[in-house]
């Protein structure tokens, strides 16, 4: 009974987590939202790969899809979305244990603090999952990256707008269309991906070392 109401209360406390997560993501890449070079991809990154949004629902559009997808799309189209598949899956999971590390064990029920977050953080003791994660947004922005050198990829997915709508996968034509766009605005992609990386990671690596603050991060790890 116990573990069923501590799963009822993370459930409902879900949203306030995610929202609190993106807040974090957007002050910690503040400087790249307002860089005229990363804004869009930035953008991206927080809205399409991991923000507030349940993406439950277009992800599994996109499984139902990906037959139909496989066939519209080039190939070299396809790795971005099931990275990106990988990585909204593992973040469900991840977000649904925490949610309930919050609600069941330190009674959190509402308003999330960083302190509760750091301690949820680490008595969840998914290290390896959480590493896999930062590896899973890198990897998609390097599938973006090699994509966008590649032009006559992008005149292929203009074309398969109308049919991908029509075939009832339009949400995830323009979800990979939207990446596509901030990716090519942004020229190489190596040094925003090195940053996110660097950064998440040290963050990662802050919270299980029990830093009092873990999202402050030092100047040399900009």
């Amino acid at each position: 009974m116990a573990a069923v109401t501590a799963g009822k209360a993370g459930a409902a406390i879900l949203p306030a987590l995610r929202h609190w997560q993106a807040q974090r993501l957007a002050r910690t890449y503040a400087d790249l939202q307002a860089d005229e070079r990363y804004a869009d991809a930035a953008k991206f990154f927080l809205s399409d790969l991991y923000g507030e949004a349940d993406f439950a629902a277009r992800d599994r559009q996109a499984r139902q899809a990906y037959p139909l997808v496989a066939k519209a799309l080039p190939k070299a189209a396809l790795a971005p979305i099931t990275d990106a598949l990988e990585l909204h899956a593992l973040s469900a999971e991840l977000d649904g244990k925490l949610s309930e590390i919050l609600a069941g064990e330190l009674g959190v029920k509402g308003r999330i603090t960083e302190s509760a977050y750091a301690q949820g953080y680490r008595l969840c003791r998914n290290r390896v999952q959480r590493l896999r994660q930062i590896r899973l947004i890198v990897s998609v922005g390097k599938d973006l990256d090699r994509v966008v050198r590649k032009p006559v990829i992008y005149g292929m997915l203009v074309l398969a707008r109308k049919p991908a709508r029509h075939a009832g996968f339009g949400e995830l034509h323009d979800f990979l269309e939207r990446g596509f766009v901030a990716f090519r605005r942004m020229g190489s992609a190596k040094a925003f991906l090195q940053t996110i990386e660097r950064r998440e990671t040290l963050i990662l690596e802050r919270l299980f070392a029990g830093e009092p603050r873990p999202f402050d991060l030092p100047e040399d790890a900009a």
